[in-house]
């Protein structure tokens, strides 16, 4: 009801943008190619190789396989990690590279001879190479080929032409993706919000099952909704007015159903149980979460109040992963405003009650409690509305930017329905 002012939004935004700014600095590339070199001596690329890099500063473990033409690549690897690069192939030999960087701009060269086929654990990697001496770099021993062992290669290699096709498009997908989200952030901290928009846009084109690239096109779209919302109310000209309003409608509604998409592919993939790699995954679902709520908040509060129940429970997603209890207090707040603003009052005075029972002097907890129960119309509940918003008034500082309106209210109930607070002191819990 008395939620007028929207420029706050904006800094929160910028927040968010900062945030990822600092981010996408700690991660870079790493990437490679393998070839097989066959029993006559020729080298042919190794499609379908299965590539995992060992992350060896800090646990963790990253996998992919070549394209058909022996290449691959990780598109965000934290820049500061040292790893290990281990290669394997059906009927081939495994090989490694040892001690190398993420986000160098060097082509890995691996190559490959007839073996066994086994894939290599981190430890047996270690003991090898320590074996070896400790200057070891490349993993590989040459050694010659059993007649079967040939066999088996050639049999291989042909399985392995019969299916590079299915490696190419997923390659593809992945340099794609690579490409247009670093392109779609540095556009998005340029508050190039358009451009940002088109480069997710085409990742998702090529792989839509990138939770990142909706994340980060959620924070786009809502941020150009909310560069065209501040824009429209502060226009002279009535058409501009309202079609500046409705695109960020648009773009609000657009922002939730991205962030809604990735929260739902986050909630679908299984919990790690390795350390790094569940710090990484908890870091991911706190930043989509966060990103949703938000999304949902203007969503429901400027554009559809009919999805009030959608925000609530992005906001309740959110809660139960923020640890942060200041950021946990606000969003607390912020999903009982955002009721309030979508008219759901009697869910609003439920939330902010649960609120005033933690921290009976929470000005802000007061003032909704008391406007969800004034704005329900109901009089039999204009007295414990009265009893919250004269709480407010006497908790809340001087500069309390609603407190002139709750006196206003506090004037109105004693003028036209004779109703005055009976206490200072919050009411007791009712029913809404």
């Amino acid at each position: 009801m008395f939620r007028r002012y929207f420029l706050p939004v904006l800094a929160a935004i910028v927040f968010i943008v900062s945030t990822s700014m600092i981010a996408s600095a700690q991660v870079g590339q790493l990437r490679g190619h393998v070839v097989l070199k066959q029993a006559d001596g020729t080298k042919v690329p190794a499609a379908e190789a299965a590539i995992d890099v060992f992350r060896t500063d800090v646990s963790g473990k990253y996998n992919t396989k070549t394209n058909k033409k022996g290449e691959f690549i990780f598109a965000g690897l934290p820049y500061s990690g040292d790893y290990t690069i281990a290669v394997s192939l059906a009927g081939a030999q495994p090989n490694w590279i040892r001690r190398v960087k993420a986000g160098r701009d060097i082509d890995y060269a691996i190559e490959l001879i007839p073996g066994d086929g086994k894939r290599l654990t981190l430890a047996e990697i270690d003991g090898l190479s320590a074996n070896r001496g400790t200057a070891a770099t490349a993993g590989s021993e040459s050694t010659q080929p059993s007649s079967a062992d040939k066999a088996k290669a050639e049999e291989e290699a042909k399985k392995n032409a019969e299916i590079a096709a299915r490696n190419e498009k997923a390659m593809k997908s992945n340099e794609v993706v690579a490409r247009t989200f670093q392109a779609g952030n540095d556009a998005l901290n340029a508050k190039n919000y358009d451009e940002a928009i088109k480069q997710y846009e085409e990742g998702l084109a090529a792989d839509p099952e990138q939770p990142a690239l909706l994340v980060n096109e959620g924070r786009a779209y809502t941020a150009r909704g909310v560069s065209r919302y501040n824009a429209a109310v502060t226009s002279k000209d009535e058409a501009a007015k309202s079609t500046g309003i409705e695109g960020a409608k648009g773009d609000f509604k657009a922002a939730a159903a991205a962030t809604v998409k990735a929260v739902g592919m986050i909630k679908a993939q299984p919990v790690p149980t390795e350390a790094a790699e569940l710090t990484r995954y908890n870091n991911n679902k706190l930043a989509a979460y966060t990103v949703n709520a938000e999304a949902h908040r203007l969503f429901v509060s400027k554009a559809d109040p009919s999805q009030a129940e959608a925000g609530l429970a992005a906001f309740k997603d959110y809660i139960a992963v923020e640890t942060d209890p200041v950021k946990k207090a606000k969003a607390q707040l912020d999903a009982a405003q955002l009721l309030l603003d979508a008219g759901a009052v009697d869910k609003a005075y439920s939330e902010f009650q649960t609120i005033v029972t933690a921290e009976p002097d929470n000005p802000d907890a007061n003032l909704g409690a008391g406007l969800s129960l004034f704005a329900s119309g109901d009089k039999a509940k204009y007295q414990d509305a009265a009893n919250f918003l004269q709480h407010y008034v006497d908790v809340a500082p001087e500069t309390h930017k609603f407190k002139a309106d709750a006196k206003a209210i506090l004037a109105e109930l004693k003028n036209t329905e004779k109703v005055v607070p009976e206490k200072t002191a919050p009411p007791r819990r009712r029913r809404p």
